[in-house]
């Protein structure tokens, strides 16, 4: 992790001499109103924990920038930072925890909602299991069902063969044909899992530097899942605290269907590529592009759709 790129403009610093517990990074792309909300509730539901916020708008079109900057400038916990580029979720959150102080990183999207103290009681529970190095908790939508997205299965090939043939989307809700999304499991109570998802993160911050971090050639998605996956690798054992609640409202800066589908085909094929050897590898693409194919020709079929989503997916393999 590099310096920050010539083009950031750091608004407000923090002025606190000694270090925080928690370095709170929130990466933020045209979610104007939910980052505000976000933001708020860290503040309202964190009055006893030693923190500081890193923000970066990753050149947002909608304000977001602007109204963050108008809003915590004045607190010395904040650092807000401008961008006018989009770096991405990976390069953005690197280019955050280079500047962070805290003993522990946390990630949060800027489209959730902290409850009931979540960070504190997410970092007193780091403190209880320091050998797992990765910590998360449950996500609720804003009508309070379950989000079940905040932590995932491992991959395997019968994962990825269910999901490519469509058997994970025919029984959701069966642990064989639907197994990365432990769908028998409301996220209560505390369990292992295979990766947390970035929506809320935390590990500690000398933890992150001996991993690298995010690997910088993943833009967006998939960059959570292979830090885990090198975790893993070095003994780690990333774990959710179903107590620890807080809203994810999801998707929220991705208004582009295919722009989103073929993001992460292209996480997928990396994170591939990168852990299975050649053999498996080159399986899981044939899965991968098999899926696709059979999509498009259904869409074609059925839907009598000769320009639909799968149509234009497989016109832009070549980038996935």
């Amino acid at each position: 992790m590099g310096a920050p790129h010539q083009e950031l403009r750091n608004a407000e610093a923090s002025t606190h001499n000694d270090p925080p517990e928690v370095s709170i990074i929130i990466v933020s792309y045209n979610t104007r109103e939910m980052t505000l909300e976000c933001i708020r509730s860290i503040v309202a539901e964190t009055p006893d924990l030693s923190f500081e916020v890193l923000f970066i708008d990753n050149g947002s079109e909608d304000g977001s920038f602007d109204a963050v900057r108008g809003e915590f400038e004045s607190d010395p916990r904040f650092t807000i930072v401008e961008s006018q580029e989009n770096h991405g979720f990976a390069r953005a959150n690197n280019l955050l925890a280079a500047q962070a102080r805290g003993k522990y990183l946390l990630l949060l999207n800027p489209d959730t909602v902290v409850l009931d103290r979540a960070l504190e009681r997410l970092t007193e529970f780091a403190k209880s299991r320091p050998g797992n190095g990765i910590w998360g908790g449950r996500t609720i939508y804003a009508d309070g069902s379950l989000n079940p997205t905040s932590c995932w299965g491992r991959y395997t090939l019968w994962a990825l063969f269910c999901r490519v043939s469509g058997l994970t989307f025919l029984r959701p809700s069966s642990r064989v044909f639907n197994p990365r999304s432990y769908p028998k499991w409301k996220r209560t109570g505390i369990k292992e899992v295979f990766m947390v998802t970035g929506c809320l993160f935390l590990i500690e911050t000398s933890q992150w530097s001996a991993l690298g971090g995010f690997d910088r050639d993943f833009f967006m998605y998939g960059e959570e899942a292979d830090l885990c996956w090198r975790a893993h690798a070095t003994g780690l054992r990333p774990i959710v605290n179903g107590e620890v609640c807080i809203v994810h409202h999801g998707s929220s800066s991705e208004s582009s269907k295919i722009g989103k589908m073929i993001k992460i085909f292209d996480a997928d094929v990396r994170l591939f590529r990168r852990h299975w050897g050649p053999i498996r590898f080159l399986i899981a693409l044939g899965m991968i592009k098999s899926g696709v194919v059979i999509r498009l020709v259904a869409e074609r079929l059925i839907k009598g759709k000769k320009d639909g989503v799968w149509s234009e997916l497989w016109r832009n393999r070549k980038v996935w």
